[in-house]
């Protein structure tokens, strides 16, 4: 598998020495840009898993799955590689099927920030700049859950985030 890896041993050493107990592996795409995130991720103290919806969608979800079995928190990059921006793809619904894993949906709004000309507009706070993270509720998806309803849930929560989280600083 093409995937930034640290070994449990360094990742757990790592969080150990921050005081969580745990790690973080974030999932980032298999692409120039996904090099380039996955490096700072790496620079940050995290492992980043290499992986879209789009290109190693199944090998990137059974990695994931092994990580949250051995007790790592992962996160997903919810619009995918493509967009269609802040429209949720069903990676983090089926990861939670296949473990029992909860999802938290979360959005981090920026007091001042650089919108860059993306497709996503990708912002990135200004030095000194106060943000907010707004988390939302653990959503539980059971083995037998209607796909379409959990995925909704997830956009309408993600939704949620986004006004409760920019609302803080008046957008």
């Amino acid at each position: 598998m093409n995937l930034a890896r640290k070994t449990s041993r360094e990742r757990v050493r790592r969080s150990t020495a921050s005081g969580t107990g745990v790690y973080s592996l974030p999932l980032t795409r298999r692409s120039y840009d996904g090099e380039y995130i996955a490096r700072i991720i790496e620079r940050l103290g995290f492992c980043a898993i290499r992986g879209s919806s789009s290109r190693g969608a199944v090998q990137s979800l059974r990695e994931l799955q092994r990580e949250l079995e051995a007790g790592a928190f992962v996160g997903f990059t919810i619009d995918g590689p493509r967009g269609p921006r802040y429209v949720a793809k069903p990676g983090p619904i089926h990861l939670a099927r296949l473990t029992g894993a909860p999802i938290f949906s979360f959005y981090v709004a920026a007091e001042s920030a650089w919108i860059l000309r993306t497709w996503d507009a990708f912002i990135l706070p200004k030095p000194f700049s106060r943000v907010h993270c707004y988390v939302r509720s653990p959503i539980r998806v059971d083995a037998d859950a209607n796909h379409q309803q959990a995925l909704a849930r997830m956009q309408s929560d993600l939704e949620t985030a986004q006004r409760c989280a920019e609302a803080r600083f008046g957008a």
